[in-house]
C-alpha cells in the first residue's frame, strides 16, 4: 500500500517545521511514495549518495537498471553517465560524450593519449534544491529523509524546476507532461533496500549513504577521502559526493 504524501509530510511533521507551499494540500505521489512499513521512520535518515569516479567502467548498467525499474521512456534517463576524454594537447578542452545516457555503454576510446575517466550523474538531491525553491503548486518537494520528489498528481508541467536544476536532472515525460527524475529509489530504500543504481554496479562506483546514520561507513569515507559535489558554487547543498573528481567536471 503506498503511502500519501500528506502521510509523509505528516510522519515528519514532529521532527520538522514545514512551512508554506510544501505542506499545502498535496495528497499522493504516484510511483514514488515509500510503501507503508513499521520499521520505517523518517526522522532517521538523511539520505545522499557516494560515487567513486575511479571505479566506473562506462558498463551502462546502472542506467538500464534504472530504466527498468522506473519504468523510464525511451530516449530520457533519470541517470546516465558522462566520458571525458582529456588529451594531453588540450587539457583544458576535455571531450565529452554520453551516447543515449550511456545505456548501451561506450564505444571504443579514438584518442590514445591523454586520460580517460566516466562520471555518473543523477539528481543530486540537494538540502537547499532550486527546483523545490521554483515550484509554484509545490509539485516538487524534499521529503522529511533528505529526498527531492515530485507529486507528479500535483505537476503543472510548467518547466520551472527543469529550467531551475543546475544539473540537467530532470525532464518533461512525454506521456504525462510531467516532470520525472531520479527519486533515489524511494519505493525502495524505505523498504531497507539500495536503489536499483547502486545494486547493479558491477565495480562498487555507486553507494547508496545514510547520512544520519552514526554507523555508516559515510561518516569515515568523508574523512579520509578527497570528495566533491558537482558545482559547489551554486551552494545547493548537493548529497552526491564524488570521489576524486577531477576538476574537469562540469
Amino acid at each position: 500500500m503506498k503511502q500519501s504524501r500528506r502521510e509523509v509530510l505528516a510522519q515528519g511533521g514532529k521532527f520538522l517545521l514545514l512551512t508554506g507551499i510544501a505542506a499545502a494540500g498535496l495528497r499522493s505521489l504516484r510511483g514514488d511514495a515509500p510503501q507503508s512499513t513499521a520499521e520505517y521512520k523518517l526522522a532517521e535518515h538523511w539520505w545522499g549518495m557516494i560515487i567513486d569516479t575511479g571505479k566506473c567502467i562506462g558498463c551502462g548498467n546502472c542506467v538500464r537498471a534504472c530504466a527498468v525499474e522506473n519504468n523510464v521512456p525511451k530516449g530520457y534517463y533519470r541517470t546516465w553517465v558522462e566520458r571525458y576524454q582529456v588529451l594531453d594537447s588540450d587539457l583544458e578542452h576535455p571531450r565529452v560524450d554520453s551516447p543515449s545516457g550511456a545505456i548501451d555503454g561506450f564505444p571504443p576510446v579514438a584518442h590514445r593519449s591523454g586520460k580517460n575517466y566516466y562520471v555518473p550523474k543523477l539528481c543530486n538531491h540537494c538540502a537547499h534544491s532550486p527546483c523545490v525553491q521554483v515550484c509554484p503548486v509545490g509539485a516538487t518537494f524534499e521529503s522529511p529523509d533528505g529526498v527531492v520528489l515530485v507529486d507528479t498528481k500535483y505537476c503543472l508541467g510548467c518547466r520551472y524546476c527543469v529550467q531551475a536544476c543546475p544539473y540537467g536532472c530532470r525532464f518533461i515525460h512525454p506521456e504525462t507532461h510531467t516532470v520525472e527524475k531520479c527519486s533515489l529509489c524511494y519505493h525502495r530504500i524505505t523498504k531497507g533496500l539500495t536503489t536499483a543504481c547502486c545494486e547493479a554496479c558491477p565495480t562498487g562506483a555507486r553507494t547508496l549513504v545514510d547520512l544520519k546514520n552514526p554507523k555508516d561507513p559515510v561518516h569515515e569515507f568523508l574523512r579520509t577521502n578527497n570528495v566533491q559535489v558537482l558545482k559547489p558554487h551554486m551552494a545547493t547543498g548537493s548529497k552526491v559526493f564524488y570521489k576524486d573528481l577531477d576538476g574537469a567536471v562540469r
